[in-house]
């Protein structure tokens, strides 16, 4: 976490394992984003990821994964989400690489996403016997429609930068040499914006566009919960950490 001239900046920092996402790391960006709304030197909040990932999403590696999770992973991640969307400053997602899982989700609940053309964006869930999480199901399908929503979702097929972008998925896509750049000159047209009219705008939309949201948090927390208790679930993790193909039999 860092601060400079209004501009808070949060970090997944686990860059050894693409920022796959921590209780602690995902708890430590809920306080930050909470404690913001009360704070007058903050102008706005950038979310961003070290080394060559945004974030690859819920940590699964290891043979014990599938045993690690449950409805508590869930809980701290959806609290996340709810954090940046309600968050009273604009909160602007950097994807300086890969965003995926319940990475991709918070990239998505930002307002602004601002992309490297290497970037890319993926719904794994599938791929472990999962379903989207984190509000995904809501948030892509009300950024790029449901066939294509549906086509990330259970093909589990990533989606490039460049079609991100065109698809309208993310607002804002650099070369990978400018993304710096780029990424600077959103956040300061952003902090140089009125306060409290950026805040009826951000809450605005959202009401527009994302009434689905909470409904979706809360249907993909109780379905979820089912889900990690099958053994599909537990042969995805497991196929995952041996690299190798899952085969699975719909228990």
């Amino acid at each position: 976490m860092t601060e400079e001239d209004g501009v808070l900046t949060l970090r997944f920092d686990r860059p050894e394992v693409f920022n796959a996402l921590s209780g602690e790391m995902v708890l430590g960006v809920c306080e930050a984003l909470e404690r913001a709304n009360s704070r007058d030197d903050v102008r706005v909040v950038v979310l961003t990821g070290s080394g060559p990932a945004f974030s690859t999403g819920a940590d699964i590696g290891g043979d014990d994964a599938a045993q690690r999770f449950d409805v508590r992973a869930l809980d701290v991640a959806n609290r996340m989400i709810r954090a940046i969307v309600e968050c009273h400053k604009p909160v602007i997602a950097g994807v300086n690489g890969v965003a995926a899982g319940v990475g991709l989700s918070a990239a998505l609940a930002c307002d602004l996403a601002v992309a490297t053309e290497s970037a890319s964006f993926l719904l794994a869930f599938a791929r472990v016997g999962l379903m989207p999480d984190g509000g995904a199901s809501a948030t892509v399908a009300a950024a790029i429609g449901r066939p294509r929503a549906m086509r990330m979702a259970m093909l589990a097929e990533p989606l490039s930068a460049p079609d991100a972008h065109a698809a309208g998925l993310i607002s804002h896509l650099a070369a990978d040499a400018d993304y710096q750049a780029e990424l600077a000159s959103v956040v300061k047209r952003v902090r140089h914006g009125a306060p409290l009219g950026l805040t009826a705008t951000k809450r605005a939309i959202n009401q527009a566009s994302l009434a689905a949201l909470e409904p979706a948090l809360e249907y993909e927390r109780d379905t979820q919960t089912m889900l990690l208790r099958t053994a599909d679930v537990a042969e995805g993790m497991a196929a995952f950490s041996q690299k190798r193909h899952p085969r699975f039999c719909g228990e």
